[in-house]
């Protein structure tokens, strides 16, 4: 069984670095990705946000780099492909600091760049290349990337490119690298359209992986609730939690009007925020998580589409204002708190209507989330409770009136 990164058999430059980051242990997906991908298999893997999947790629590429070294300068050897363009900045960071005791040269090539930086880029030797599918694809129809070398092809976030409407792309980039070795596909779920999307000949026999955020993970995260009697009370139970208990706060909302109308809302009480939500330009996109990140801002107001892939330092308090549409959106959510081993808080502000998902994600994360109460501000109204085999009965109940009825008209 692996228990740190030196059973895993990495050269002792990527295991300096993994030190000097503060890792000791590998996660799950880290412990069952990294050897797979070592001895060549295709893997598959569903891997939320927080659990380490992005060195459960980058570790084992640096390695393979490592072991086979390029005989002559050219073109990129690694492909990671990734939905956004902060996402890949991300990675390539990450990347970079995995890989500085070496001379691996790790690039990115998104939207937002002037092309001619790129091409400069291009001109040059690389080992890694991150990019985003319809920027890449750009520059492979101008004859200025050259798949033929790709030996490794990695999709990050693939469920999340199917939603963006990368999947006919990604198949192209797929048959661009055809030579490749090998494939490894990150999603953060295998269910529903999560990777059917994609042609089945992506993968060849991969190694299926599931790794959820470990319970161990989990404990380091507060989960709590307030009730709400109203829309005002919630916006009061907010005000005092952002302003008396959290330090950095990343508030999710369910869709961009309801966003719209908090930040109206926090600015008439004069405390500062910054936002992201779906169709938003990169450059004020890239300037709100910025304003966050630098500490301009100690408050950042989210959807779930917009969220997706950041990773920020030093959240402090995840606040559900809504509620998600389901409990893996939950999961998702909160691991946006307590990373890099340290703890943190999910806090969730529900009104009557909310008291089922609420049920329903403590279920899902198989933990209880205990109701906390501010001062002053306790809910007037009781809890509503959901008796789920009463739902049940009813429902056979209403199954057997209408076999009798069908019955009795047999009989006529």
């Amino acid at each position: 069984m692996i228990k740190n990164f030196a059973d895993l058999e990495l050269d002792s430059s990527l295991l300096t670095a993994i030190e000097e980051m503060g890792y000791s242990r590998p996660t799950q997906i880290q412990a069952e990705a990294i050897p797979l991908a070592l001895e060549g298999r295709d893997i598959l893997a569903s891997a939320p946000t927080g659990t380490g999947k992005t060195a459960a790629f980058a570790l084992p590429a640096c390695q393979y780099l490592l072991d086979f070294p390029r005989r002559r300068p050219g073109p990129a050897r690694i492909l990671i492909l990734t939905p956004t363009r902060e996402l890949a900045m991300q990675i390539a960071d990450q990347a970079r600091e995995l890989a500085k005791n070496t001379n691996l040269n790790i690039v990115t090539i998104t939207g937002g760049v002037q092309y001619q930086e790129h091409a400069d880029i291009l001109a040059k030797t690389q080992d890694i290349v991150v990019a985003t599918p319809g920027r890449l694809m750009e520059y492979i129809r101008a004859e200025r990337f050259d798949c033929r070398a790709i030996e490794w092809l990695i999709l990050d976030e693939a469920d999340r490119m199917l939603d963006m409407g990368f999947g006919p792309t990604v198949d192209k980039l797929s048959n661009e690298c055809r030579w490749r070795k090998q494939t490894l596909l990150f999603s953060a779920t295998l269910e529903g359209r999560g990777v059917d999307g994609f042609t089945e000949d992506l993968l060849k026999n991969p190694a299926k992986i599931e790794a959820d955020p470990s319970r161990r993970e989990r404990k380091k995260i507060t989960q709590w609730y307030h009730r709400a009697d109203s829309a005002e009370h919630k916006l009061a139970l907010l005000k005092k939690i952002i302003t008396e208990q959290a330090e950095r706060s990343i508030i999710f909302l369910k869709t961009r009007e309801r966003l719209a109308e908090l930040r109206t809302e926090l600015e008439r009480a004069q405390i500062p925020c910054s936002w992201i939500q779906g169709e938003m330009p990169q450059d004020r996109r890239n300037n709100a998580i910025a304003r966050f990140r630098d500490g301009d801002v100690n408050i950042l107001l989210a959807t779930d589409v917009a969220a997706r892939g950041i990773d920020l330092p030093d959240v402090s308090h995840v606040i559900n204002y809504d509620m998600p549409r389901s409990a893996d959106v939950y999961l998702h959510r909160i691991g946006r708190t307590a990373r890099a081993g340290k703890k943190g808080n999910a806090v969730s502000i529900v009104e009557a209507h909310d008291q089922q998902m609420l049920d329903r994600v403590a279920r899902y994360v198989k933990e209880d989330i205990k109701e906390r109460f501010v001062k002053e501000m306790r809910p007037t109204h009781k809890k509503p409770v959901f008796k789920k085999k009463k739902k049940e009965d009813k429902n056979k109940a209403s199954a057997k009136a209408k076999s009798k009825k069908k019955t009795g008209k047999k009989k006529k």
